[in-house]
């Protein structure tokens, strides 16, 4: 079964996974299938029902008075230390819920625990190798391992990728993103999507500049390029460096909306 996508220009397609060295069929010809407006509207008919769920998600936390953070970023770029930083660093202040998307195990929920927040594990994995993203009904099901009213910001923490968990309302007020130093000035111009669509952009591990050929300025200009309002904040989430200005920022996010 294929995969749907939709990018920013209001373009779906469908990745087809099927083994075709596997698969010995006859393709025959195909010039009377129905495609063009028929099928996009099909298409277009799923994210309609995402786009539905998120509203009803954000109708729920809105109603409890909660903000709510969807963090995403590629695998290994440090958002469970950063997570991890955040929740030491807010225990007391803010009531935290985190939900926990990862396609298997509880190994990052576990590094989330015992830190002051509410944890809701959501494993994607679906007996195919998992769900790359989440989703809103997903998200929806995630909602049933937290205590809303007891909350005052909720983050989702996102499956690592920089392709399809940009394209997916959840219901957050705010997408933000964690982008290693380690991972190439070239991403934001390779991955534009997921650039362009968030609010705040987490430079981090940037303790290991001095030992990389790194150019900080050439990283913040790259993310420019695609997206010219974004809050950039150079960071180490393993020292501390440069945390506080996102620590603030979150605070400020949070007090957006009172109970």
């Amino acid at each position: 079964m294929g995969r749907f996508h939709r990018h920013d220009d209001g373009t779906v397609h469908s990745h087809e996974h099927d083994d075709h060295e596997q698969q010995s069929h006859d393709h025959g010809d195909h010039s009377g299938y129905a495609t063009g407006t028929e099928r996009i509207e099909v298409l277009e008919h799923i994210f309609a029902e995402n786009d539905t769920r998120a509203d009803i998600n954000r109708t729920a936390f809105e109603s409890n008075g909660i903000r709510v953070l969807n963090l995403m970023s590629s695998p290994g770029s440090g958002k469970t230390t950063v997570l991890a930083a955040t929740l030491d660093e807010l225990a007391g202040d803010l009531a935290v819920g985190v939900i926990e998307g990862d396609i298997a195990t509880d190994l990052d929920a576990a590094k989330l625990g015992g830190r002051g927040a509410q944890i809701s594990l959501l494993n994607t994995n679906n007996g195919f190798g998992g769900e790359c993203h989440l989703d809103a009904p997903m998200v929806n099901r995630a909602l049933q391992g937290l205590d809303l009213p007891a909350l005052d910001l909720v983050i989702i923490e996102n499956v690592g990728n920089l392709v399809c968990p940009a394209e997916f309302d959840v219901g957050e007020h705010a997408k933000a993103m964690v982008y290693s130093v380690t991972e190439g000035e070239d991403k934001p111009l390779k991955y534009p999507v997921m650039f362009r669509s968030v609010d705040v952009v987490l430079l981090n591990k940037i303790d290991l500049v001095p030992y990389l050929d790194v150019d900080i300025e050439t990283y913040v200009a790259r993310v420019r390029d695609v997206n010219p309002t974004a809050t950039i904040l150079p960071v180490s989430a393993r020292t501390g460096e440069g945390m506080s200005a996102w620590f603030d920022w979150l605070r400020g996010f949070a007090a957006e909306t009172e109970k």
